[in-house]
């Protein structure tokens, strides 16, 4: 992994010179207009950049974005990996890994997701407190190379409490509905069965998605803190459950952009 991430950063700092970014941004369901408020200084193809996977899912854009976001430096993915996609986790996570060693600091990680608990509905905002993890696969099997974090990093709290009350203060000040939630990560790509949603909220999931999670493990393996936001795009807890396609699953997502845009602008200018 230290040859192909070395081969990778050097192909990335000879196209965008001495710009460091301060803050990752991983643009997911719901976030991809956000990349219109970025004060863009480059902007490179997933395909032409060395080792870095492409994004297969057709709504998301697959670019590497660099440039000022409230005049903070920033490195934005629009297009994130998924493990239902066919990649590993350490293809999906390897990006984390490329912003990490260009420089970012903490990492903004956005996603759209189902909800588990009846007081939490279409068009309203998650901010990620806890997660888990029923994926099959974990980013860090393996063997471990300390330069890049421990063995068995701790995740007893893996996202950041200090930037997750100043987001929910933020949603509160622009009179925008979002709650405090637990994200549980599942493979995918179709959505639940009404007996998947019933036994997920009893284990404590108030939201579910098919992402996040690998690239949560991996900034805290490595030290970064960690911000994740979510739109809730459909409702898994009704007892007459409904089928849901994936272009009302987009259309809520994009309705509920501008909150997430607007939230996460002020958070990284906190920061």
């Amino acid at each position: 992994m230290y040859h192909l991430i070395n081969e990778t950063v050097s192909s990335i700092r000879r196209k965008i010179g001495d710009f460091k970014p301060e803050f990752g941004i991983i643009l997911g369901t719901g976030l991809g207009k956000l990349v219109n408020e970025i004060e863009i200084t480059h902007q490179l193809m997933y395909a032409n950049i060395p080792n870095f996977p492409i994004s297969t899912v057709e709504f998301h854009s697959g670019k590497l974005i660099f440039g000022k976001l409230n005049g903070r430096n920033v490195v934005a993915m629009q297009g994130r990996l998924h493990y239902y996609e066919g990649y590993d986790m350490q293809e999906i996570t390897f990006p984390v890994r490329i912003m990490k060693a260009l420089g970012i600091e903490k990492l903004f990680v956005s996603n759209a997701s189902g909800s588990l608990n009846p007081t939490i509905q279409k068009g309203h905002i998650g901010i990620v407190d806890d997660h888990i993890n029923l994926l099959p696969d974990n980013p860090l099997r393996g063997s471990n190379d300390a330069d890049y974090g421990p063995r068995f990093p701790d995740m007893s709290a893996p996202y950041d409490k200090v930037m997750l009350r100043q987001g929910l203060d933020i949603a509160d000040r622009l009179n925008i509905i979002a709650h405090k939630v637990v994200y549980v990560a599942t493979p995918g790509p179709n959505l639940e069965t009404k007996a998947e949603y019933r036994y997920m909220r009893i284990i404590g999931g108030d939201i579910v998605g098919m992402s996040t999670v690998p690239e949560v493990i991996v900034a805290n393996h490595m030290g970064l803190p960690v911000f994740a936001i979510s739109v809730i795009t459909d409702e898994g807890y009704h007892a007459d459950l409904k089928p849901v396609s994936l272009a009302e699953i987009v259309a809520v997502a994009n309705e509920a952009e501008p909150k997430l845009t607007a939230i996460l602008k002020e958070l990284i200018a906190l920061q």
